[in-house]
Formats: C-alpha cells, structure tokens, sequence
C-alpha cells in the first residue's frame, strides 16, 4: 500500500511540475479573421504581451473564411493541451445558429476577454434628427421610408439595430438593411446619401465624428464614452439597450484549469502594461477585462440574445 502511495504522489508531482513548465514550446493563437483587421491587431499586441512574459514564441495564426466560423472550428477542435489558442469573437455567438458551424460556446474554455465595442447610432452631419428619440419617430411614423447600412445581414450591427428598434417598439422591418462588407464602405453609403443611418461602433467612425462630417445620436453602452462624453446612451434618452461587439482569449475544451489560470494571470500582467493601453485608446478599441467565470457566463448569456436577435430580424 505504502509502494502504491509513493508512486501515486510521484505522479502528481510531475503532473504539477509539467504545468509549472508551461509552456516549453511556441504557443498558436488562432485569429478567425484576416491580417490587419481590429482582431488581428489586438491578438497581435496580446501574443507579444505573452511573449515577453512566457519567453516563448506565441504566433498568430489567421484563419478567416466563413465569417469566423473557419478559425473558431480550428480553434475548438484543437488539441486541449495550451499549445493552441483562440482569439473568440462576437461571431461565436451566431455562427451556429446561422448554421454557417457547429462549434458554439461550450466548445471553449475561457481565459480573458479584453475587449468590448458598443454599438452607435451615426447620421450625416445635416441630417434632420438632433436626437435619437427624434429617429425613432420619424421611422415609426414612416415604415418603409429610411435605410440602414453597416456591416453585412445578421452582423453584430444589423442586430444591433434589430434591438435598439425592438425595444423602442418599432418592427426591424419599419427600414430597410443594406448590407455591405463593413463600417467602412457603409459610410461611404452615408456620406453620399444612398443610406440614412448606420449602425456602428463610434471607433470605426471616429475620425469622420471629429472632422464634423456625421453626427452620433447614441451609443448602446450602458455607460458615456470618455472619448466622446457628448453623445448619449440608448438607456439616457429611455431605451433600455446595449449592444455591441467583443474580443477575448479562450482554449479548446478539456484544456487543463492549471493552465488557464497560468495563463490568465500572465494575461493580468499584459493588459494592465502601458503599451497595451495605449495601444487599445489609440485605434478607438475599448477596454473590457473579465475573468475566465465571468467570461464563460457573459458568452452564455450572449448565445442567448443573439439568438432571440437573429429570429427578430427573420434570420433564423
């Protein structure tokens, strides 16, 4: 018995140890979408935050295709081991629903989120609504009349146009969606007057917001943006709503717990050093950290608005 218990204790300690070691090769982080886009910058300055913390490589991977559903696929069915992570976004909360993958958010394991966008409601500089309840009334009382753009059908800013206009109690059909592939062209719309509106986050328009050129009735965060303090929340101006999109940092399921928090605490460090938050200001990006518990309930809970969201707008 007393053979047994040696050996027994012998293998946790190199069990332990082999986390203590963690990691003792390169480490992937994949990125479901393409070079150069806000994901792949972020994940970019996260994988050499952990570089030089770990003094081991972390390489970002792209693997865009399917509207994220190529990367998060690869990313979960990876092997659980650490040696292969994936930088999680929005998408992974519609994906399946949509049916473009089957992976959902039971398929990870989270360690960090570190981002969060919101959602804004963006004019020309001379259009004629000064608030957004202002909007609201002219689309309720015109069905029909106005357009919205900003990225492409069951985006996170399509829906988050669904929503905002649900709980107004307007239909998402009282305006019509033009898809297109992104914030930028979207604005293009805008600007030359082929759409009215467009949902996205404030960051994307910035420079246009600060030029005088578009105006932003609201923004869908619960809180004031502290880079643009004068522009209202949907929940000041009585709309009970948020939305926007988000990033963060997960492994496939069944990764070990040691290694999560390894890595997670080695996160703490990235995110709260001056380059990093500098970094996220200066390209407009918000900063949200949540834990790997609250992390996993916050995408939960996503997976179930979105849902309710993309059945709204007739999607699903």
């Amino acid at each position: 018995m007393k053979k047994y218990l040696v050996t027994f204790l012998v293998l946790v300690l190199l069990f332990l140890s082999s986390f203590a070691n963690y990691p003792t090769k390169a480490v992937t982080i994949i990125c479901p979408w393409s070079a150069g886009g806000g994901s792949d910058r972020i994940a970019r300055v996260i994988a050499n935050g952990l570089e030089e913390e770990f003094g081991k490589p972390f390489v970002v991977l792209n693997k865009p295709g399917g509207g994220g559903a190529v990367g998060h696929t690869a990313g979960a069915y990876a092997k659980p081991d650490g040696y292969t992570l994936t930088f999680v976004t929005q998408e992974l909360a519609t994906l399946h629903w949509l049916g473009f993958a089957k992976v959902n958010y039971e398929n990870f394991e989270y360690i960090i989120q570190v981002n969060e966008d919101p959602a804004g409601v963006v004019v020309r500089k001379d259009a004629p609504w000064n608030t957004i309840n202002d909007l609201l009334q002219d689309i309720k009382a015109n069905p029909g009349k106005y357009k919205f753009s900003g990225s492409g059908p069951a985006s996170v800013w399509d829906l988050s146009r669904v929503g905002m206009l649900d709980k107004a109690g307007i239909s998402p059909s009282n305006v019509l969606w033009v898809p297109t592939d992104g914030a930028a062209p979207a604005l293009v719309e805008l600007l030359g007057g082929h759409v009215d509106v467009i949902t996205c986050s404030i960051a994307e328009v910035s420079p246009q917001i600060k030029a005088g050129e578009v105006r932003a009735l609201a923004v869908m965060s619960d809180e004031r943006l502290s880079e643009f303090p004068d522009v209202p929340t949907l929940k000041e101006q009585g709309i009970d709503w948020s939305s926007g999109t988000w990033r963060g940092l997960a492994a496939p399921k069944g990764t070990p717990k040691e290694i999560i928090n390894i890595i997670y605490q080695n996160m703490l460090k990235v995110v709260n050093k001056e380059n990093f938050i500098d970094f996220m200001k200066k390209n407009g990006f918000g900063i949200k950290i949540r834990d790997p518990e609250s992390f996993f309930e916050f995408v939960k809970k996503e997976d179930g608005e979105w849902k309710y969201l993309l059945q709204l707008g007739g999607y699903i």
